[in-house]
């Protein structure tokens, strides 16, 4: 009879497997899928308004098309609660996969990071044609279409750039740039309309 201790390991084997299979980068060719940068532009009228315990504040109107080049889900902490998924996001060179191929993508604690023995292209290229986003999603319809994202696969994303407060004087705000990298450098992007893109159906493309 198999223990309950290798029924445990076991389960825990199948769900990782799942979470995998689930999760596996879409393989494209090579090509830039995305030539069109993201694109924000001043809010006229920035009403705030409140989502659970905090206060959102409209600083941009914002829309992208880009390749996911990773994803990491976020489980802990008031971040999570508004964020629960980061898409670190690539577009014109960066979304080359004759490009990509080369560099390596991870993320960890609100950060993303890239390495490479040789880089394909130069460093600023790198820096200014990719962005880690916090995501939050302004319904549940937008939240699953995030969570289910693979990395390999060209979204389209609009809302807004926004700074987030609580009460008790916490804050989380957004870069309002793509030249930045480091601390602060983030999006933080409220999401209303998210949606995966046929391969080379990316604006502009």
């Amino acid at each position: 009879m198999i223990s309950r201790r290798w029924l445990l390991v076991w389960a825990v084997v199948a769900f990782g497997a799942f979470q995998w299979w689930q999760e596996r980068p879409v393989a494209t060719a090579a090509g830039v899928l995305v030539p069109a940068e993201p694109r924000q532009a001043p809010v006229a009228e920035a009403i705030a308004f409140r989502r659970g315990d905090y206060t959102v504040h409209p600083l941009a109107s914002f829309a992208a098309e880009a390749r996911v080049l990773s994803r990491e889900r976020y489980w802990l902490g008031r971040e999570a609660a508004l964020a629960p998924v980061d898409l670190l996001l690539g577009w014109g060179p960066l979304s080359d996969s004759s490009v990509l191929e080369r560099l390596s993508f991870s993320q960890s604690n609100r950060f993303g990071y890239w390495s490479a023995r040789a880089l394909p292209v130069a460093e600023r290229t790198i820096v200014t044609h990719s962005a880690n986003m916090h995501l939050i999603p302004a319904d549940g319809e937008v939240e699953r279409r995030i969570k289910d994202v693979r990395p390999g696969e060209v979204v389209s994303l609009r809302g807004y750039l926004v700074r987030v407060e609580a009460a008790d004087g916490w804050r989380w705000q957004s870069s309002l740039s793509r030249e930045d990298s480091g601390a602060g450098a983030c999006e933080l992007v409220w999401v209303e309309s998210f949606r995966v893109l046929p391969a080379g159906r990316a604006a502009g493309g």
